[in-house]
């Protein structure tokens, strides 16, 4: 379930679709649409972190364009610890997630301290620029958003409130 609505049509689009674009071309990337992730997939969470910081920095003049490619690219891991709690798990896969982007990418250091530090305040170190603490927070946000849609969405199918929803039909 994503957020926003990208059709590529207009200017903005285009844009963030270009930038984005080497991205998604990585097959292992792409495996990222078969994990759940704050109950959509891991895909659709990066997607949404993606568009909205590069909307989000590019209005306020900073490096959207690495902040965008970063933003993509925070969660990119596709394999779950099932012996690390969830607490572990939270503070280990940023570094997963950058470990997998190295592999297929150039980053600058913005880009390696938005992946490293999305995480904040629960990994290791503050993050350096003002497009890796925008990053952190507009995870943040979006988690937030993701979740309670799921939830609503896991409400919506619970045999009373179908009852009532088909009654009022």
């Amino acid at each position: 379930m994503l957020f926003f609505f990208c059709t590529g049509d207009s200017m903005l689009e285009k844009e963030f679709l270009e930038i984005i674009q080497p991205i998604l071309k990585i097959e292992e990337f792409n495996n990222t649409k078969k994990r759940k992730h704050h109950g959509i997939t891991r895909y659709d969470h990066s997607m949404n972190v993606a568009y909205i910081t590069y909307t989000v920095c590019k209005n306020l003049n900073l490096n959207y364009k690495e902040a965008t490619f970063a933003a993509l690219i925070h969660d990119f891991f596709n394999t779950e610890v099932a012996n690390e709690n969830g607490y572990k798990r939270l503070i280990n896969h940023p570094k997963i997630a950058l470990k997998n982007a190295e592999k297929y990418f150039e980053l600058t250091d913005l880009q390696k301290d938005i992946i490293a530090k999305h995480m904040f305040p629960l990994t290791i170190g503050i993050p350096k620029y003002k497009e890796s603490l925008l990053v952190c927070l507009i995870d943040k946000y979006s988690s937030v958003n993701e979740r309670v849609y799921s939830a609503i969405e896991d409400i919506k199918e619970l045999p009373i409130i179908k009852d009532i929803i088909y009654q009022t039909r």
